[in-house]
């Protein structure tokens, strides 16, 4: 049986927390529109620049999840720290009965930002939104999972056994919001987490504010409160942090990392691939040979020296630096016999494609600019396609290009990349802009989402990588890293690769 100490929340938010190594929406940004309540606790507030508007009103069955993961007003059962390995949050504990299900201890006094109370049955009622979501929580893609109340504890079984599924519990996608947030259509963060910080206020795709939580379960949040406002525009990002407009400023584009003071970024590998997916359902991209020739044209030292400015690691695959076990697995001899598979490449003389991308980060549309130059280069005929990413998500996912450049987060949800594998790249994927369907993939993803956690679920998931590969089905061009501003002053912000963490209880503001 799993059983944890208790501790503090902020510890465990600590330990969760991964160490890092046009200005049209600055004037005056970041004022608060809901005033915190006075409490012992610091009196400043937190001013932010985020990266994308919501994209679903900030549901948590979205990936707005994240959103309200990084500002600590939603929480879920379980917390991952730097290893992946499952801590508690509103789960104390929890032990596997059988292979197909596990109990989990939901912990006592928290209240919801409403006043009610958690309680099991509150639990097992989001749990089950999730479960029922359309579309699906993409960390539940391929998981027949079941969730019933017994006593105080939740059971929770899924059809095929999970050895990860305390971590899969931990996506944000997953959290735990009170029943009222579930009335509407729409399901409504507002005033219905459990974190140190409520949500007070939505102004749209503008802004949000979240004030200090005073009946917060754990330790209270060392600031008074958060002002969030959303830059899509990474040039404006950059200037909020240079003016002072936000003390934490998400994804800093790689071009404007230099005209910011180096004392005012951080930068880490992060597991984020910036990839080139190819369509191999329909169009030319449905013939492997067409597919290998495009593969072929790709310079991605060129996309990193010139688009990036170095500051990105070169993609040998799927999973970069930030998994540093994955490169040992692509000198066996498994791995280079699926890639010594693919096909020979195809010549191409003026076929035409659709090329995807979207605007929300900046690098992307000059990616697009180069990946075009390669591609016509050897005989391709390119039509871009550049959008903001909310009005252009449902095409991508609708197979409506012949390929796309997407920047993805590679173990954003359980801490572990089978999730992500499967959702991209199964014939029953949520996220499938391949719109690939392998018999030898899906069975390749199954097998390493059935090992135990260790060096054969490590072993597997490689095996699942070089499958995706030698199908083609994407083509990796980098490994970003997080550029996080952060103000002078700015104390215990954050910096998490994975994305999931951003303001914390003990982030707050030094006053010299």
């Amino acid at each position: 049986m799993t059983r944890h100490h208790p501790r503090s929340h902020s510890r465990l938010a600590a330990a969760a927390a991964i160490p890092l190594a046009t200005v049209l929406l600055l004037s005056g940004c970041f004022s608060s529109t809901a005033a915190p309540a006075e409490t012992a606790a610091g009196s400043e507030r937190i001013s932010i620049a985020m990266l994308q508007p919501p994209r679903s009103g900030l549901s948590p069955l979205s990936d707005d999840a994240f959103k309200l993961s990084r500002w600590a007003t939603a929480e879920t059962l379980v917390v991952l720290d730097e290893e992946g390995t499952a801590l508690p949050s509103l789960a104390t504990g929890w032990e596997r009965e059988d292979e197909k299900s596990w109990r989990f201890t939901i912990r006592s006094g928290v209240t919801f930002h409403n006043g009610n109370e958690l309680t099991a049955d509150s639990v097992v009622n989001a749990l089950q939104h999730a479960i029922e979501a359309t579309p699906l929580p993409r960390i539940l893609d391929g998981v027949d999972m079941t969730v019933q109340a017994n006593g105080d504890d939740v059971v929770v079984a899924t059809g095929a056994p999970d050895p990860l599924l305390p971590q899969r519990l931990s996506s944000p996608q997953l959290a735990i919001l009170d029943a009222a947030a579930y009335e509407t259509k729409n399901v409504s963060p507002v005033g219905t987490g459990t974190g140190p910080f409520e949500l007070v206020a939505v102004d749209g795709i503008v802004g949000a504010t979240l004030n200090r939580y005073d009946d917060y379960w754990g330790d209270p949040a060392a600031a008074a409160g958060i002002d969030v406002k959303f830059v899509p525009d990474g040039t404006a990002r950059a200037a909020a942090l240079r003016t002072g407009e936000a003390q934490v400023v998400e994804a800093i584009p790689a071009g404007q990392a230099a005209s910011i003071d180096e004392d005012l970024i951080i930068e880490v590998p992060m597991p984020r691939t910036n990839t080139l997916y190819l369509n191999t359902e329909t169009g030319p991209f449905a013939d492997p040979a067409v597919r290998a020739a495009a593969r072929e044209a790709i310079d991605r030292s060129a996309i990193i020296e010139s688009v990036y400015e170095g500051r990105a690691d070169l993609a040998e695959g799927l999973l970069g630096p930030a998994l540093p076990w994955a490169a040992d697995y692509r000198d066996e001899d498994a791995y280079h016999e699926l890639l010594a598979s693919r096909p020979k490449p195809a010549a191409v003389d003026g076929v035409q494609i659709t090329l995807g991308t979207f605007t929300d980060r900046a690098e992307l549309p000059e990616v697009a600019v180069l990946i075009e130059q390669q591609l016509e280069a050897v005989g391709f005929d390119v039509q871009q396609d550049v959008r903001e990413y909310q009005f252009i998500e449902a095409d991508a996912l609708d197979g409506k290009f012949d390929a796309f450049i997407l920047s993805r987060a590679t173990v954003l949800d359980s801490g572990d990349p089978v999730a992500y594998l499967a959702s991209d790249f199964t014939c029953e994927g949520g996220f499938s802009i391949s719109q690939l369907c392998d018999p030898g993939v899906d069975e390749a993803i199954q097998t390493a989402s059935e090992t135990e956690a260790g060096e054969d679920r490590q072993k597997a998931t490689m095996l699942a990588e070089a499958r995706v590969l030698a199908a083609d089905a994407a083509i990796p061009l980098l490994h970003e890293r997080v550029i996080q501003g952060e103000a002078h002053g700015v104390i215990d912000a954050a910096r998490d690769p994975r994305e999931r963490i951003l303001i914390t209880v003990d982030t707050h503001l030094d006053g010299n």
